[in-house]
């Protein structure tokens, strides 16, 4: 487990907005460039203070956070059973007040790009800083701005923009800015980090969790993928799986081995550290089985309990996060990736629900509910492969496309089941269900859905548990809608949009 981590300041002391209800409380001057930024240990101390942030309930260090509205709410995953605050984005009965830590997101998601212009501007020209520290700092710092702004024009489309350090009464009085203009200002960015040498191609274990040159790269494609770039998607992808140190593995199941998480596919993955308030995380909780519901035989309820003390592991998750019968049902049986993303028996025990394996943790030892080291992965290589073949195919034809594609495919099918005959409409589907398949519960589908176009009549059709979508999903709900308590400490919110993204 990374150790740099251990050293995060919980509340990001040095930055203006680490504290809950920011637009209310001014914490500007708690520490200044005069006492602060001194040394290259206190640049370090700094942009790990930003790594802080990711860890934010309303981000990755919950269950919920922002996995609610990239995982649920398209075609993959649910709840088990009905849960008030995942209803709204699961069955899209979504307002500007009912969904559940929809402020805490865009909270830390803003409280991330803060602290980043904070560091950025400090350090930024710094004479007390070496040129190699500023670098590195500088393009830590502007990967996790960009990596930000990518959540927020995904899930809001404009939002307010800034870079430098503003007040807090300055921010809250920022109106939204065009979702594609903040998309070239990131993509600007993140060109800058490779142009000017700012992040390095890989780092040592002591390091592991900081975002390299090859992270910063795999954003970009993302954003120019959301663009329909696909010249601009296609060069970072194929320079990429080209160039990196990084390679798919042989087995699909070792990507996702919570003792090698930093393993050669994983380009870049937030780091969690047990034992450490702040540090440890709980999105493995929500997919644990829990014992009340297992197994589907309740009369081996004992036995399960005792075959699970006999290998120290425990059903004690919340079982809530799991995937949906249309999932289930479609995922192809001979596909040698379903075992890790579908669970329906365990130890010879039928269960009453499906899991999925790849985020399971019951180790009660290493791993106990509430206190999870597990990395949180974010991006890797196949999503790379996957994207290059769309971005081919989009720009050419299916030719080359098939390279990319294939190469993802090989590990899943024994024999192989390469793609050579298929016409771009039908590459174009079949890529779109490779990366269901390769990619489920990673946090790409829903935005994948809409970037496509495609999620109204995906959700529409899918086949669910609890809830029932398709009756209510409305082709305004590919955004959210600004937060209710956003809007009244900052009616310029509304001033380009009155409508709210179409809620109002």
């Amino acid at each position: 487990m990374n150790k740099f981590l251990s050293t995060l300041l919980i509340c990001s002391a040095f930055g203006f907005y680490a504290c809950n209800d920011f637009l209310q409380e001014e914490t500007r001057g708690i520490i200044s460039p005069d006492n602060f930024y001194t040394s290259d240990a206190e640049a370090i101390l700094a942009i790990n203070g930003v790594y802080a942030d990711l860890r934010d309930n309303g981000l990755y260090g919950w269950w919920q956070g922002i996995h609610n509205f990239t995982q649920l709410g398209a075609d993959i995953l649910e709840s088990s059973r009905e849960f008030g605050e995942n209803q709204p984005i699961q069955n899209y009965t979504l307002t500007e007040s009912n969904y559940a830590n929809a402020r805490g997101t865009w909270e830390a998601l803003y409280r991330l790009i803060g602290d980043a212009n904070s560091v950025i501007n400090n350090i930024r020209d710094n004479e007390n800083i070496s040129p190699e520290i500023q670098n590195q700092v500088i393009g830590e710092a502007l990967f996790l701005r960009s990596f930000a702004y990518y959540h927020l024009t995904n899930l809001w489309g404009d939002v307010p923009y800034y870079e430098d350090e503003l007040a807090i009464s300055e921010v809250a009085a920022l109106g939204r800015t065009e979702a594609n203009e903040i998309r070239n200002q990131v993509i600007s960015d993140l060109q800058s980090i490779e142009e000017e040498n700012l992040l390095p191609s890989i780092y040592t274990s002591t390091d592991l969790g900081r975002p390299t040159l090859w992270a910063a790269k795999t954003l970009m494609a993302k954003i120019f993928m959301w663009q329909e770039n696909w010249g601009g998607a296609l060069a970072q992808c194929t320079d990429i799986i080209n160039e990196s140190p990084h390679q798919l593995l042989a087995d699909y199941a070792a990507v996702f081995d919570v003792n090698n998480p930093f393993n050669e596919e994983v380009i870049w993955a937030i780091d969690f550290l047990k034992d450490s308030p702040g540090n440890a995380q709980t999105r493995t909780d929500g997919f644990n089985p829990r014992l009340r519901d297992e197994p589907k035989n309740v009369e081996e309820k004992g036995a399960l309990s005792q075959e699970l003390a006999s290998r120290n592991e425990e059903f004690n998750g919340y079982g809530l996060t799991v995937p949906i019968p249309g999932f289930v049902n479609e995922f192809p049986e001979d596909d040698l990736r379903r075992p890790m993303n579908i669970m329906d028996t365990y130890l010879g025990f039928e269960l009453t629900y499906q899991y999925m394996p790849k985020f399971i943790n019951l180790n009660f030892i290493n791993s106990p509910r509430g206190n999870h080291g597990e990395a949180t992965l974010i991006f890797r290589l196949a999503d790379v492969y996957l994207m290059a073949a769309e971005a081919e195919n989009e720009l050419n034809g299916p030719g080359n496309a098939y390279t990319y594609i294939n190469a993802v495919r090989s590990r899943a099918y024994e024999p192989d089941q390469p793609y050579t005959t298929l016409g771009t409409q039908a590459l174009r589907e079949a890529i779109q269900d490779e990366r269901r398949w390769e990619l489920a519960g990673e946090g790409h589908r829903r935005y994948d859905l809409i970037r496509w176009g495609i999620l109204l009549e995906t959700v529409k059709n899918a086949e669910y548990r609890i809830y029932n979508p398709g009756e209510n999903i409305q082709p305004y709900h590919v955004k959210l809608p600004i937060p209710e308590e956003e809007l009244i400490l900052n009616p310029k919110l509304l001033e380009s949009d009155p409508t709210n993204n179409g809620y109002r």
